[in-house]
């Protein structure tokens, strides 16, 4: 299995499992399933709303004696109506309880939006702080203050621009991880490479397409990624399928790649993509493919007379975003 290395010398396995839209009552089976397939990294999110079910699992796991907790990397991310400074440490130690974990091994911000304290999913414009109100280096000395408590070994973000990453350049402390949308549709090199430049890694969500999205992030011409005839070629080539193409194409570019599956046949077929090995006639044919196009658009940020239209969310000009 492919590792990133940690500047203190901590390995994450690049390939995990993905729990975003894993219901309560399937994620549990899901995640003992993917341990018993060989899965040791497993992305989670207090948003998500299933930590408490995955911490059960991982429990039943650890006290069994199938895993021990030092061969687990466990992520998980800060809402964002826990942005304030003093705010981030309860949050984590929520998520701590309900994974019935000591610590996490990363801990994300999870989008560079906050939120009011009593709102979950906002509706109008003022539900949201603005930046000059919450800023996200408040934000980031709460998220300093955790893994100095030792609740967290490794902090990070999600959903940041290279924009809003540099930003973080002058701390003693920068962001070890920036978790995004990253596929053959959606390549972000300039991200991928700034990220780099700063020291931090790189997980790709959404890499299989997020076919089982919400039907609020679907519009009528979406492209279906794991129906590309480019990568069903290749997958045919190599004896894979589309979906272990697209895995192999994340590692092998030196990101992190959390495929969501609750399926254990699935699940089994993306662990064994780590096994395949891309030539690069292969990888020439998938960096052809970008479309810059998102799945994942952040639209749902944006309210009338809100703080955080599209553009701004991801440092994107209009003319950029319309040549997608």
């Amino acid at each position: 299995m492919n590792e990133l290395t940690f500047q203190n010398g901590d390995r994450m396995p690049a390939l995990g499992l993905g729990t975003w839209k894993s219901d309560p009552g399937v994620v549990g089976r899901a995640v003992s399933e993917a341990l018993d397939i060989g899965y040791r990294h497993i992305d989670c999110a207090a948003i998500y709303g299933n930590e408490a079910e995955i911490g059960e699992t991982l429990q039943g796991a650890i006290t069994a004696g199938r895993i021990a907790r030092d061969d687990l990397w466990i992520t998980s991310k800060l809402w964002c109506n826990r942005h304030r400074e003093d705010d981030v440490e309860p949050a984590i130690r929520e998520t701590l309880a309900n994974l019935r974990l000591e610590f996490l091994d990363l801990y994300l911000v999870h989008w560079p939006v906050a939120v009011k304290p009593d709102v979950m999913v906002p509706e109008a414009a003022d539900d949201f702080f603005s930046l000059d109100e919450v800023s996200l280096e408040e934000t980031w000395r709460g998220m300093q203050r955790v893994l100095e408590l030792g609740l967290a070994r490794h902090i990070g973000v999600s959903n940041y621009s290279a924009k809003k990453l540099a930003a973080h350049s002058g701390f003693d402390v920068r962001p070890e991880m920036n978790q995004v949308e990253l596929h053959p549709y959606l390549q972000q090199h300039s991200l991928v490479d700034g990220a780099s430049a700063l020291g931090a890694h790189v997980t790709a969500y959404s890499p299989l397409g997020s076919g089982d999205r919400p039907d609020s992030m679907r519009s009528e011409d979406d492209p279906v990624l794991l129906e590309d005839p480019a990568i069903a070629s290749i997958a045919t080539r190599i004896g894979a399928t589309p979906a272990q193409v697209l895995i192999a194409w994340a590692i092998q570019r030196g990101t992190a790649v959390i495929p969501k599956s609750t399926n254990p046949k699935r699940m089994a077929e993306n662990f064994a993509a780590a096994e395949f090995s891309l030539d690069h006639a292969a990888m020439l044919e998938i960096t052809a493919l970008d479309r810059r196009r998102r799945y994942v658009d952040g639209a749902f940020w944006s309210r009338a007379g809100g703080p955080y239209p599209v553009d701004e969310l991801w440092d994107e000009s209009p003319a950029t975003r319309a040549s997608s």
